[in-house]
């Protein structure tokens, strides 16, 4: 029974022996354990994607690969020009054409609210003379009737005063003030500028021109605004092109509502320039602010310094 039990013990023994012999001699198992690899992680933490690579049957061609793109970005959105840029463009075409004009006679048709009466103006009709070099002026007034005859006159360079600015000069009507002038003022004094809206250093259709293209590029900045076009516009029997812009809802950096300019399609300079303000109430009629007309054009009649002089009412 001893013997049995004994023999049993050294088996199982010499069995455990050879199994510790087996793994002890796996190539670099102790080594493995001993040094561990620096880049070896957890397969878990950084998991293996397999990626399939395939060759493309043919490569797309121009066309093709363009409407691939338009099918993955989608469709593009088209960039819109303001409404103002022809206006604009047709604006600087007229400043070209006027390069050629050195000088014009005409009759200048004005009139404009009192801002502070809201109440319009009388029309004034004003026999005018302009000279771009030297840039001149002379207006002869010829109605309303209270100051039909009075004179103004403006020439850059000409009339200056201590501080050698050029002055204007007005000559007035009536028993006195007729025989006292002619008078110097600067050419946005007070006094002359009293029922007027801007100064005489921005009469003629060049200047008017110039302030057109600047209120635009302003306004350029901004939407809520529509242009049209009419041609075949008659002014005093003159064929011309209307600009007519439009700003439905009245906003601090607008300056009206409807304004329209009519350039002369033979002269290709702006003629007319009228403007309204919103209605007063909804659904009401554009109110007329302003308006400017130059009638009975006449250029390059070689005006020289002597057709800008005032001439003392008799």
């Amino acid at each position: 029974m001893t013997l049995f039990f004994r023999d049993r013990f050294f088996g199982l023994a010499s069995v455990l022996a050879w199994l510790m012999i087996a793994l002890a001699a796996r190539p670099g198992a102790a080594q493995q354990d001993r040094y561990p690899s620096r880049y070896q992680y957890p397969v878990s933490q950084y998991p293996v994607r397999r990626v399939q690579f395939r060759e493309p049957a043919s490569q797309p061609r121009g066309d093709e690969f363009q409407q691939r793109q338009q099918q993955r970005v989608g469709p593009q959105p088209v960039v819109r020009q303001h409404p103002l840029v022809p206006a604009i463009a047709m604006a600087h075409r007229s400043m070209k054409a006027m390069e050629s004009i050195q000088d014009y006679e005409c009759t200048l048709v004005k009139r404009h609210r009192n801002r502070e009466t809201g109440k319009m103006r009388d029309l004034q009709y004003i026999q005018l003379r302009v000279r771009h070099k030297p840039f001149s002026v002379y207006m002869y007034f010829l109605t309303p009737a209270n100051t039909k005859g009075q004179q103004v006159l403006y020439v850059e360079g000409a009339n200056k005063d201590s501080a050698g600015k050029s002055n204007l000069v007005v000559q007035p009507v009536g028993f006195v003030k007729g025989r006292l002038g002619p008078f110097h003022f600067p050419p946005k004094h007070r006094t002359v500028m009293e029922g007027q809206r801007y100064p005489i250093t921005d009469v003629g259709f060049k200047n008017l021109a110039v302030r057109l293209i600047e209120v635009a590029e302003r306004d350029k900045k901004f939407g809520e605004c529509d242009v049209k076009f009419f041609n075949k516009t008659m002014i005093n029997k003159r064929s011309t092109t209307c600009i007519q812009v439009f700003h439905p809802v009245p906003r601090d950096n607008f300056q009206f509502h409807i304004a329209k300019i009519f350039i002369d399609d033979e002269l290709g300079v702006p003629i007319r320039y009228e403007a309204y303000m919103w209605p007063k109430k909804p659904g009401g009629k554009p109110v007329l602010d302003e308006e400017y007309t130059y009638l009975n054009v006449k250029t390059n009649l070689g005006l020289t310094d002597a057709d800008f002089v005032i001439r003392k009412n008799k």
